[in-house]
């Protein structure tokens, strides 16, 4: 695993190797089917491989799938400039942001290790999906004749 600034990004950069574990860990196939997580970008996107090795980022919480934009990881060559303030740890926002949560430093932002991010991320898309699911059920409700929301039949 590589980790450093690029630019304005803060990066993590998985090994080879990692690529299939990490993906597992967070369930990547669930929201993304087909796409290995190779990268986590500025904390809060994943950057995600196609079949075809295209790279694109991604929100680590998806509330519904986005569109995927292309993301160019730089080649092995390029140093990452190394921070230890954040080697090992990934921000998180306790609420996040796509629910409400304030981006700003306070009491919404801690710092945890890769296991708990993955954790945390696993349990929020769930939790999206869980959501996803229950709006869908009830605009199929909605759609049955005769019925409004919030009545009940006699």
């Amino acid at each position: 695993m590589r980790e450093g600034w690029h630019e304005d990004d803060y990066l993590i950069l998985f090994d080879e190797a990692e690529v299939s574990a990490v993906s597992d860990r967070y369930a990547i196939s669930q929201s993304f089917p087909g796409y290995q997580i190779v990268g986590l970008r500025g904390w809060d996107d994943f950057i995600v491989r196609d079949s075809a090795s295209h790279t694109y980022s991604v929100p680590t919480i998806v509330p519904e799938r986005p569109q995927l934009p292309r993301f160019v990881i730089p080649d092995s060559r390029t140093v990452l400039q190394p921070d230890e303030r954040f080697t090992g740890k990934i921000k998180w926002y306790v609420k996040p942001i796509v629910f409400g949560g304030s981006p700003d430093l306070g009491e919404n932002m801690v710092w945890v290790t890769h296991e708990q991010h993955a954790q945390l991320v696993r349990w929020w898309n769930e939790k999206c999906r869980q959501l996803r699911a229950y709006t869908s059920a009830i605009r199929s409700f909605q759609k049955i004749p005769g019925r409004t929301a919030g009545t009940r039949s006699a």
